[in-house]
């Protein structure tokens, strides 16, 4: 195969493979139950029978990045699909449409561009409420626009192609136009660029986590482990050094797999 050539997505592959056994059937991976105590030594060193050691509570911290997996993952999967789904939509009506619709639309997407997308998904938490969903939807609204943008641009292009005219010229009607001829021939662009966005979701999603504002204690989830360990970072760093690292190695996976698909090998 020819994907064997390139070791980095093999490895990437692997990792992102496990990365998602560990959100189907965390229980396969994690040895202990992550929210309760595993004996009585209280901050213990990684070892093997603890591999990132215990925290403060004597919870193995290995147990809880497993568990952590779904929620982390499952909210930056809602930021990507929101995010994806909206500019989409934005981009295929705007640049189909064009004039005073595109000028006016395109307006509002340049201000939501230009507001830090971080600002943005802490105001849509404060609207709807702390939580890995109200986090995933705040992630996605604030990558919307570049999606939109990315959107329009492919959609303005295909639509100047002649077998647009062709189906113009033979009556079919513009929302036909749109789902089947348009969409499917802009829709490639998008795709590589939902796969960068997720790797940059996982970040948004953790860091908002390391806030506070993701899942509330004791359901485990990535930021707010890292967030956990500060407390103890003189006498147990691994308590926030080890899923940091995790959130660092998944998100070089799915970079590494998003610039393969993107045709950079």
């Amino acid at each position: 195969m020819r994907i064997l050539r390139y070791p980095g997505m093999v490895v990437s592959i692997l990792l992102l493979a496990l990365t998602a056994l560990a959100v189907a059937a965390p229980a396969l991976l994690a040895p202990y139950d992550p929210y309760e105590s595993v004996g009585a030594m209280r901050l213990a060193p990684p070892s093997w029978e603890h591999l990132f050691g215990t925290d403060h509570l004597a919870r193995d911290v290995f147990s809880h990045v497993v568990y952590g997996a779904r929620l982390s993952l499952s909210a930056a999967g809602l930021a990507v699909v929101a995010g994806v789904t909206l500019g989409a939509i934005i981009g295929l009506i705007t640049g189909y449409l064009r004039g005073v619709v595109d000028a006016v639309v395109m307006r509002f997407v340049d201000v939501v561009i230009a507001i830090p997308g971080i600002l943005l998904a802490l105001i849509v938490v404060a609207s709807l409420g702390f939580g890995p969903v109200a986090v995933g939807l705040g992630v996605g609204l604030g990558t919307s626009g570049a999606f939109a943008r990315v959107m329009r641009a492919q959609v303005i292009r295909v639509r100047a192609e002649e077998y647009i005219e062709a189906a113009r010229t033979l009556g079919v009607r513009g929302p036909t136009i749109l789902v089947r001829h348009v969409l499917p021939n802009a829709a490639r662009p998008i795709i590589s660029m939902a796969a960068l966005e997720l790797a940059v979701a996982i970040l948004a999603v953790s860091a908002l986590s390391f806030l506070g504002f993701g899942a509330q204690p004791p359901a485990p989830e990535w930021g707010a482990l890292v967030s956990a360990g500060r407390d103890f970072v003189a006498i147990a760093p691994w308590l926030s050094i080890l899923p940091g690292v995790v959130i660092l190695v998944v998100v070089l996976a799915v970079n590494r797999i998003a610039r393969y698909i993107g045709g950079e090998r």
